[in-house]
């Protein structure tokens, strides 16, 4: 995938470039230890996060995605597309193929789960800190079939010390198909130089 194909606006969105990332990037402060004090050895004193502003903050949640888009085999794989990226959301779709059905002839939940878990992914790394899944969980409110498109929106509902909690809905030409909740813990490291 291209730059072009992960900064792309959806209709009638603005085209024009966002602000260029600030050169003054902010300190981001250690995780407090067990007494409250900043803990010294967390790898969150290392970070460095950009400027808050917001055209910044998506233009850097992009260049994220483009790095992570670049080593995701499975996303790409599995016939994903990435819609849309800005700091702290992420819209991705994929087509159910025949051969994503189950037995019943409709699309196998594994591969709403997958859906729903590259969004996830890609709206919780858009912070220019490399974080993880710690759980998540899913319910399916319709069933999908073979032609459908899949269309996955993850939301940043909260972030607190290296955790975060992430709202993503799954859904088929407006119908919900499935709810996903993520929650996040950052390993700490930069995606990209800033």
């Amino acid at each position: 995938m291209s730059a072009r194909d992960v900064s792309s606006t959806e209709p009638g969105a603005s085209s024009t470039q966002p602000e260029a990332v600030s050169a003054e990037p902010e300190a981001v402060s250690a995780e407090p230890n067990a007494s409250g004090e900043p803990d010294p050895t967390s790898t969150r004193a290392d970070c460095v996060r950009p400027s808050t502003e917001p055209a910044a903050a998506d233009e850097l949640a992009r260049q994220c995605a483009e790095v992570m888009w670049a080593d995701d085999e499975a996303s790409r794989r599995l016939g994903m597309t990435m819609n849309a990226v800005a700091s702290g959301t992420a819209t991705v779709s994929m087509a159910v193929r025949d051969d994503m059905t189950n037995g019943h002839g409709t699309a196998h939940g594994g591969f709403i789960f997958a859906l729903a878990d590259s969004a996830f992914a890609f709206a919780c790394n858009s912070h220019n800190e490399r974080t993880v899944a710690q759980a998540c969980d899913i319910v399916f409110t319709a069933p999908a079939h073979a032609g459908d498109i899949l269309v996955a929106t993850a939301t940043e509902r909260h972030r607190f010390g290296r955790n975060g909690i992430y709202d993503i809905r799954v859904t088929r030409d407006g119908q919900v198909v499935a709810e996903f909740r993520g929650r996040s813990r950052s390993v700490g490291e930069p995606i990209v130089d800033v």
